[in-house]
């Protein structure tokens, strides 16, 4: 296809990041610049000759410029079809000038709305009617205009204008596709803005939803080498995130690594004191919390030696020395490290010491924040579901002693733990947990009785004294005797079963603690 010579160029922008400089380079290339209020204005005071589009079209600008561009002879010289006869005898009668470039960038609503305390008048007054209107016509007409909508494409287009007078179809088509995203972003993020503010109505999911996502980085590849995959952030959620996240150390994350620090990190911000989560397979193996890091951290990494090998570590305080020096231990191996910072001093031993110090991501996130209400999305073939996200605290008052036996202080303080965890492990989940500390997990089986049996399993000696957690009731009272066979001291779970009054004679035939939470936890 053949490609015009690019006579003049309409520009009209909000952030005016290199503009200048592609001006100029434009102008030299004998490109006629058109351009509007405050980028005129701009592109003067840098000494470029510029055509005022009110003085073009005969129409002020006016309504504190809301009304500039909106005009037949601006959009009737983007949309011409310069290979057809008609529409080139139409703009000259009419005495319109081609528009071969058009650049623009829109209102910054996206920033505006992000800042503290911004009203919705002033959020109201960023969003953009005629940009929009300028970068469809554009893309749509990319046979022949070129669009530019962002400065880090300013320097593939000046390239070509210099080197042929033009643009390729090529190029043109790819600045379209770009353009046709960005305001399909700009929509969704207004959209999102507007069911923000109307959030108060009882209607959780509106009929219908826009999920902003920009690509952050291209990863090695997916769960498997043979899968390709990428990382997006969404542009709606803000405070500390990995998306955020500054990596201080390593290889480039991948696609399980990412999984896996958000899985510990949910956990973390969740638990008392200062705590540390290992994972393995999107699944703790070792969780402890203490008055400290170090012995923390320990205790996690003691709670299955042998999964802990190649995991991914969170922590809910800053890395010290003394975290570092454990994590150091000749033997043990960590793919990644999330916490919300590392002194220095950690740095220093954990870069420099193990045998892994070049590879391991160290990433920090800022200091976590209590986890707020939010909506998950997962896909299935053809749509997706959305729901709740289950982050909310669970409300201890709620909890009843369905037994006899009654748990002490130190027990209850244990129950809290040991459900705070499991509803982090893929059910069925079993946790056995004690010391504030994970010693036995079983998760992600076909029957409950399997993954008690294997929690108990992992945990050995350790299940003597400890608690049992299960995010699901109890069927049958089977995995109770099992429990109390292994010394367990007390048990929690939802209750909701048939055959929970089978389930509670158990508990109590063993003189066993067992506390029902009235919630589920599933997480599939």
């Amino acid at each position: 296809m053949d490609s015009p010579p690019i006579q003049r160029a309409l520009i009209s922008v909000s952030d005016k990041l290199g503009l200048a400089d592609f001006a100029k380079g434009l102008a030299e290339a004998g490109v006629e610049i058109y351009s509007t209020g405050g980028t005129a204005r701009h592109l003067r005071d840098n000494d470029l000759e510029v055509k005022d589009i009110s003085e073009y079209t005969g129409f002020p600008e006016m309504m504190d410029g809301r009304l500039k561009t909106l005009h037949p002879k601006v959009f009737g010289g983007i949309l011409c079809r310069h290979d057809r006869d008609d529409d080139m005898q139409a703009i000259g009668e009419h005495g319109i000038a081609s528009f071969e470039l058009v650049v623009v960038n829109l209102y910054p609503f996206e920033a505006t709305v992000a800042r503290e305390g911004v009203t919705m008048p002033e959020a109201i007054e960023q969003i953009d009617i005629g940009g929009p209107s300028l970068v469809r016509a554009a893309a749509k007409n990319h046979a022949f205009t070129t669009i530019a909508t962002a400065p880090e494409q300013y320097a593939s287009i000046l390239q070509q204008v210099q080197e042929q007078g033009s643009t390729s179809f090529e190029l043109r088509q790819q600045l379209a596709g770009a353009a046709f995203t960005r305001t399909a972003a700009y929509d969704a993020a207004i959209s999102s803005y507007f069911q923000e503010q109307l959030g108060a109505s009882d209607e959780v999911f509106p009929e219908n939803v826009s999920i902003q996502l920009q690509r952050k980085a291209v990863l090695r590849y997916g769960e498997n080498p043979h899968q390709q995959a990428a990382v997006y952030s969404d542009g709606t959620s803000s405070g500390p995130s990995l998306i955020s996240a500054r990596q201080l150390n390593g290889k480039e994350l991948s696609y399980n690594n990412l999984l896996d620090l958000d899985s510990a990190l949910s956990i973390v911000r969740s638990l008392p004191g200062s705590a540390a989560v290992v994972i393995k397979h999107n699944n703790p193996c070792g969780c402890a919390s203490a008055d400290e890091l170090a012995p923390a951290v320990q205790k996690a990494l003691d709670g299955d030696p042998v999964s802990a090998f190649g995991s991914i570590l969170a922590f809910n305080q800053p890395v010290d020395a003394a975290t570092a020096e454990v994590l150091s231990t000749p033997g043990l191996f960590i793919e990644a490290i999330g916490a919300p910072s590392f002194s220095p001093e950690s740095v220093e031993i954990l870069t420099t010491r193990p045998k892994w110090k070049n590879n391991v991501r160290l990433m920090e996130v800022g200091e976590l924040e209590s986890t707020k209400a939010q909506v998950a999305y997962r896909q299935i073939g053809g749509g997706m579901l959305v729901q709740e996200a289950d982050m909310n605290p669970d409300e201890y008052d709620e909890w009843k002693v369905v037994t006899e036996a009654q748990p002490d202080d130190r027990l209850a303080r244990e129950l809290r733990f040991g459900w705070a965890v499991v509803r982090h492990v893929k059910s069925n989940a079993i946790t056995v947990t004690n010391d504030l500390a994970l010693w036995g997990a079983g998760a992600g089986q076909m029957s409950r009785v399997d993954s008690v049996e294997i929690a108990l399993q992992k945990a050995g000696k350790r299940a003597n004294g400890a608690v049992l957690s299960s995010d699901a009731f109890f069927p049958f009272p089977d995995s109770i005797q099992r429990a109390a066979q292994a010394g367990i001291a007390a048990i929690i779970q939802p209750g909701g079963s048939k055959r929970d009054s089978e389930v509670i004679d158990a508990c109590n035939e063993h003189r066993l603690p067992m506390i029902f939470t009235g919630k589920r936890h599933f997480k599939h």
